[in-house]
């Protein structure tokens, strides 16, 4: 047995996502087929537990939604490096206390991103730059959060129809106890946004961005602008 998190949207402009732990036979092994067999599992546990329409994000999903919604996948217009992968621009963006960013991360794809190996030996990470804003680690998800939403407004009309009628999101690769981001954290949070006619305002600004989606966190942002 084993526990991961789904992320269920609320109608609470103060607590825009609900994480519950669910408990569900594991399957050990890498190969898609035992990462399908859990995420059945993950899903059928769910369900015992009242939250049936569950859309899986990652790579692994069966839906091609969350398989598009991967942040493996789904692509971010930018100003200055043109269209690049969230995971891409998210690690790109890492600023360590011995190097970065390193902007040329911008132009490899996920994996090899996410493999590059000044991300692993360049000291502790400080903060986050991109496309001259600065961002802090606290809230600890909020670049991230940023940039997967800003990749997902020019398709609004298709997600407000699409994404809007599940009930919550998992991410079978996402374990709290090793991980920070979660792209179905941030699927749950951009329905909750829609469903509330915050979406509009949040994106305005990071600042703004940051006081509507995180009012609740505690310790809010700074940003500086270059």
């Amino acid at each position: 047995m084993a526990k991961r998190p789904i992320f269920v949207p609320t109608n609470d402009k103060n607590e825009l996502f609900k994480e519950i732990e669910i408990d569900f036979k594991y399957y050990n092994g890498f190969a898609i087929s035992q990462k399908s067999k859990c995420i059945t599992s993950l899903h059928e546990s769910a369900a015992k537990e009242g939250y049936e329409n569950i859309l899986e994000v990652s790579t692994k999903s069966s839906e091609k939604l969350g398989h598009r919604l991967s942040a493996f996948n789904l692509m971010l217009e930018t100003d200055d490096y043109g269209t690049i992968s969230i995971e891409s621009a998210f690690q790109g963006s890492k600023v360590f206390e011995n190097g970065g960013p390193y902007h040329d991360i911008y132009t490899k794809d996920s994996l090899n991103a996410k493999r590059d190996e000044r991300i692993k030996t360049s000291g502790n990470l400080q903060c986050f730059k991109f496309e001259g804003v600065t961002w802090e680690l606290e809230p600890k998800s909020a670049f991230y959060d940023w940039i997967y939403i800003k990749a997902l407004l020019p398709h609004m009309e298709y997600i407000k129809e699409n994404l809007a009628q599940y009930d919550a999101f998992s991410d079978i690769e996402f374990n709290p106890k090793k991980s920070i981001n979660c792209q179905a954290r941030t699927c749950a949070i951009l329905v909750s946004l829609i469903k509330m006619n915050l979406l509009n305002d949040a994106i305005k600004s990071p600042a703004e961005f940051n006081r509507i989606v995180y009012r609740n966190n505690g310790k809010q942002a700074t940003f500086n602008f270059e």
